[in-house]
């Protein structure tokens, strides 16, 4: 594979992918396309900065064998502005992943992978105790991220019903933890808060970035499809903050919930109500598929991820974002 153009390069995922695909000897050239540019330099490596919504994207395109389209807009809204906010996001979102899939097939490119979501089964109380890929798409109503990343897919299943010469591969990842993920992320990996919740509680899952980061060079290599990713082992989250002993507090879910809706009307950092849905019922997948087309199992167990990552620093440039 001569040329792979990853959008989003400079964020979370992209920057622990950009080095693995520029080690990878299959790989002859890799552009990274973002708003900013990546804080990394090496010869096979081509920068472009723009948007995705722009004119710069055709022109990156031209001579792409594959795309791996991360660019995603995760939290959203903010004080006075959640609206407009939204309707920016979902536009990048939907319409911006909609253009980067149609322009990348008009450029002869031969391969997709996009990182799709586990957000788009939602996190409901029928669910399986783990789900495979044939479980229906029902985000939770109100998460706008869940109800994005469903729209798309809704959009690609059209898509992939008409001739063309693009292979598309879907990732539903798991929420990805790590030094480089999102800070809000991170800190429910790390919290001391728990959500009382009724017997049995019910597992939650997560996905070291590494490994997030080898599933994309998996299926940039492999038979395309839909996979789930994530980390083996699922754990209630009360069992999770526990760990080592630590002296943890559970939270009423109404509490929660109130309080949560109350921070969304100050600040996005918190993400909308939704995400507190995500771990009051259960949202575990399984990785079957995964393992047995892709050859991909994560390094990491849940419990491994969320002890790491309480024994890990952000990079300084993120620590200051924060």
């Amino acid at each position: 594979m001569s040329r792979v153009l990853v959008t989003g390069a400079a964020g979370h995922l992209g920057r622990v992918l950009l080095p693995l695909l520029l080690a990878d000897r299959r790989v002859a050239a890799v552009v990274a396309f973002d708003r900013v540019a990546p804080n990394l330099r090496h010869p096979k490596l081509e920068i472009v900065v723009g948007d995705i919504l722009g004119p710069a994207l055709a022109s990156a395109l031209e001579g792409a064998d594959a795309v791996i389209h991360l660019a995603f807009v995760v939290l959203t809204g903010s004080l006075g502005r959640q609206h407009r906010d939204r309707a920016r996001a979902r536009a990048i979102n939907v319409e911006g992943t909609c253009r980067v899939v149609a322009l990348a097939q008009r450029a002869g490119a031969r391969r997709l992978v996009y990182t799709s979501s586990v957000a788009v089964y939602g996190a409901w109380p029928d669910n399986p105790p783990l789900i495979d890929e044939s479980w229906p798409r029902r985000p939770v109503t109100g998460f706008a991220y869940g109800e994005d990343k469903a729209e798309i897919e809704n959009w690609l299943d059209r898509f992939e019903s008409e001739p063309g010469g693009l292979a598309l591969t879907r990732l539903r990842l798991h929420a990805v933890v790590g030094p480089n993920a999102l800070p809000l992320i991170n800190a429910i990996a790390r919290s001391r808060l728990y959500l009382r919740l009724p017997e049995p509680q019910p597992p939650v899952q997560c996905l070291w970035e590494e490994d997030a980061a080898c599933a994309i060079l998996a299926a940039l290599h492999g038979p395309p499809g839909v996979y789930n990713i994530s980390a083996p082992d699922p754990v209630p989250f009360r069992d999770l903050v526990r760990v080592g002993g630590r002296l943890c507090v559970g939270v009423p879910v109404a509490g929660a919930e109130a309080l949560h809706r109350l921070a969304c009307r100050f600040t996005g950092a918190w993400g909308d109500p939704g995400w507190v849905a995500g771990l009051r019922y259960p949202l575990a997948v399984s990785t079957v598929r995964a393992a047995a087309v892709l050859g991909w199992r994560a390094r990491l167990s849940v419990l491994d991820c969320v002890q790491t990552m309480r024994q890990t620093r952000p990079p300084p440039e993120l620590e200051v974002a924060r």
